[in-house]
């Protein structure tokens, strides 16, 4: 049968790509620093087999022919489809261009390592310049009906445009900032308490401990230690996290392990009988970012959360928590105050660090501005955006690794993630009434099936706002968010 012999093609171009994918994994926890000259060119040499595999005209005669086949289920005419229109954009680059950007790719990650470890940009500005340049080709390449950045975000979030990012973030700067203004003026809350000693391997411990109660299975993964925490997944059979640890400060670790322990969830809930098909992958990244930031935020900074694992802290750490009352830990990890580093960054603060580096990449791309600018204008835009003066580039430009993986356009979904965990709370706690108790209570299991059944499932059956209005009867309103934003910090800050 036809879809047999696609199965199979589509398969052998997985293998590949998962093997690129280990490879780049061990290029950010184990590798060898020597390793870095020959790591480059062992992966660009696997992409490029890769996207010769894809743009084959074996693939796409028989896609061509299965697409009218009305033999087809309704799941294989949609991996069909979906592989069609992700071919039809391939098919638009050569293998010299595919190899050329992996290689500029991995040596521009390499440049950003070393130039955040010295804290010097100039070190780095010459390789993003690199990036740039073939990303601008990248996007007039694939095409865009009205900004080039369009093209580029299309590949993280389908559908999704400048037009509507601009009006999105415009309404969030009008909703979120009177709240910021309103908490700026009631006294602060203090986060003394996550700011002590705690031992690196009590942390780790710890850390390991919390992925299991989410219902992280350890048997389909692992947890390593990387600079700029990640997940990576290389089937749903094996999907692999890596945390930061900063024995100053314990937030690192827990936000870090919660946050990419919800991506991890779900890639592992994905169909493993879909593997290497459109419907075995995740929708977009602002629904993967949904995942993470439902379990970071609304469970995992949730008072109910740590009313059953605060026990688990002060049992790591006693000297540090036994006097701390679990009101004061709640508060201390819900404070709310600007900051240099997003990943850092609480919850309301944290759409103004990705409002700056969407405008300053969307800038980047059209052209309207240059790399020799961008130290100037990221240190201005914090300023102006959240009052805070940028002290070196480590804590400047250099925080994120984004750009050095050529990753322009996937930022947005940070936000627009956590605008769809909100609305995707609301509705689980309509379908589960206990479901709040049943987290005080240690028990995630009924949140987890929910988010199994009603998102993981489908993989890319539908697409991101099809599936949000599927779940909650609407497509994706911000004042899901805002809501639970203004209930939450209302009574935190007591205003």
């Amino acid at each position: 049968m036809k879809y047999s012999k696609f199965e199979r093609l589509m398969k052998k171009i997985a293998d590949v790509n998962y093997a690129t994918a280990v490879l780049m994994w061990d290029q950010e926890t184990y590798m060898p620093v020597k390793g870095d000259a020959l790591r480059s060119q062992q992966i660009a040499t696997l992409s490029g087999i890769s996207h010769e595999l894809t743009i084959s005209n074996e693939l796409s005669d028989l896609l061509n022919e299965l697409n009218n086949d009305t033999t087809l289920t309704e799941n294989q005419k949609i991996n069909v489809r979906e592989t069609k229109i992700a071919l039809d954009k391939k098919k638009k680059f050569d293998t010299e261009f595919v190899m050329n950007m992996s290689k500029t790719i991995s040596n521009t990650f390499i440049a950003w390592q070393k130039a955040k470890s010295e804290n010097k940009i100039e070190l780095y500005l010459p390789h993003l310049e690199k990036i740039i340049v073939l990303k601008q080709e990248e996007a007039k390449i694939l095409g865009y009906k009205e900004h080039i950045y369009d093209a580029l975000i299309d590949q993280y979030e389908p559908d999704m445009t400048v037009a509507v990012l601009d009006k999105l973030f415009i309404d969030v700067k009008n909703q979120l900032k009177p709240l910021l203004d309103n908490i700026n003026a009631q006294t602060q809350v203090s986060d003394a308490c996550l700011s002590q000693h705690f031992d690196k391997d009590a942390q780790w411990k710890m850390g390991l401990e919390i992925l299991k109660r989410m219902g992280y299975d350890f048997e389909k993964g692992r947890q390593d230690i990387s600079s700029h925490p990640f997940t990576t997944s290389f089937s749903a059979e094996d999907v692999r996290v890596t945390t930061r640890l900063d024995e100053n400060d314990l937030a690192n670790m827990v936000w870090s392990c919660i946050h990419e322990g919800g991506h991890a969830l779900y890639e592992q809930g994905l169909p493993i009988a879909e593997y290497a098909m459109p419907l075995g992958e995740a929708i977009s990244l602002g629904i993967h970012e949904s995942q993470s930031r439902l379990w970071e935020n609304n469970v995992g900074r949730g008072f109910a959360f740590w009313k059953h694992n605060y026990q688990l802290v002060q049992d790591t750490f006693p000297t540090q928590f036994s006097n701390v009352p679990l009101e004061d830990f709640y508060k201390a990890m819900n404070k709310v105050q600007s900051s240099f580093i997003r990943t850092e960054s609480d919850e309301l603060t944290y759409h103004f660090h990705i409002m700056i580096r969407y405008e300053i990449e969307k800038k980047l791309i059209e052209g309207s501005l240059s790399t020799t600018d961008l130290k100037e204008t990221w240190n201005s835009m914090y300023k102006e955006y959240l009052g805070v003066d940028i002290i070196d580039d480590r804590k400047g430009v250099l925080q994120d690794v984004h750009w050095s993986h050529g990753s322009f356009g996937y930022f947005p979904t940070y936000s627009l993630g956590s605008f769809y965990a909100a609305q995707f709370f609301d509705q689980a706690k309509k379908d589960i009434p206990n479901l709040i108790t049943q987290i005080e209570n240690g028990d995630n299991s009924n949140l987890l099936q929910w988010l199994r059944t009603n998102i993981h499932q489908y993989g890319r059956k539908y697409k991101a706002n099809e599936l949000c209005k599927k779940i909650t009867g609407n497509e994706l309103e911000l004042s899901h968010f805002m809501n639970y934003a203004t209930d939450k910090y209302k009574a935190i800050y007591g205003f």
